[in-house]
């Protein structure tokens, strides 16, 4: 039971690592070799990462393992990200995005709207799986509610995923048979 909680406890922070990697390439641009242990040992040290003495060991190992993933690109001297890493940045920093709950309710309904082509599955399962995990609640397959303003992370989440003409966000007054939200929500 411990080497299971153990080998869990490497791969969280084996992927902190690697996410720390990819936002301080990503934040800086373009982050040569010799700069990139530094940076990212700072911020190690600011999370309680990995604190023994192997840490440029770690770094390098973490950085050239996104290389042959594809999520950075390395021309021997600089790292930078590709796409398919700025990507997974941005599910990462979406799937710990909580979204934030005024202390009162203003009584009204966010509801998003979504209808995106089969040729974007992926996409449409991703916004799924993130409104879920985010605490919208569905009503349909494509239909989904919160009582929240939340209109800012779905512009960024339209723009990052390039379905912004596919979906619409919609402040509703009134839900027909919204109790079963309400008790959701906590708001009776």
């Amino acid at each position: 039971m411990e080497k299971l909680e153990e080998s869990n406890r490497r791969k969280i922070r084996r992927r902190d690592l690697q996410q720390l990697i990819l936002q301080t390439i990503a934040t800086a641009g373009v982050l040569s070799i010799g700069l990139l242990a530094p940076n990212v040992l700072k911020a190690m040290k600011k999370f309680g990462l990995i604190t023994n003495r192997r840490q440029k060991e770690y770094i390098s190992s973490s950085a050239s393992k996104l290389v042959k993933r594809g999520l950075l690109f390395y021309d021997g001297k600089t790292y930078c990200p590709t796409l398919s890493g700025q990507s997974l940045l941005h599910r990462w920093q979406f799937a710990d995005f909580k979204l934030q709950k005024p202390k009162k309710w203003d009584r009204k309904w966010r509801v998003i709207i979504f209808d995106i082509p089969e040729n974007k599955r992926k996409v449409r399962d991703l916004i799924r799986h993130l409104f879920h995990q985010a605490g919208l609640r569905r009503l349909q397959d494509s239909v989904w509610a919160y009582p929240y303003d939340c209109e800012d992370i779905l512009t960024l989440l339209k723009t990052d995923l390039g379905v912004g003409k596919y979906v619409l966000y919609l402040i509703v007054d009134e839900l027909e048979n919204d109790k079963h939200l309400r008790e959701d929500f906590d708001l009776i």
